[in-house]
């Protein structure tokens, strides 16, 4: 973990929520929205991308601002503690 800061506060230095995304592929009926297929990254249907995001994310616990870690470190290293 590297130093981070609040790219919408400019504040927070200390106060974050980590949140772990756990993708799911999932095929949906069109009309009710309910789950019809699961799928594993090494079975997907064509058309249907593996999830390419960042594994977690991260909300300042100040604001509530969520923004990948990146965002919250080149911010924290662009900026000098005060």
């Amino acid at each position: 973990m590297e130093p981070m800061l609040c790219p919408n506060c400019k504040t927070n230095r200390t106060r974050f929520h980590l949140i772990e995304q756990h993708p799911r592929a999932v095929k949906l009926d069109p009309h009710t929205g309910d789950i019809e297929h699961e799928y594993t990254n090494e079975a997907l249907e064509p058309f249907h991308l593996p999830y390419r995001g960042p594994s977690y994310r991260v909300q300042c616990g100040v604001c509530g601002l969520i923004e990948d870690a990146d965002m919250f470190i080149q911010r924290a290293k662009s900026s000098p503690l005060g």
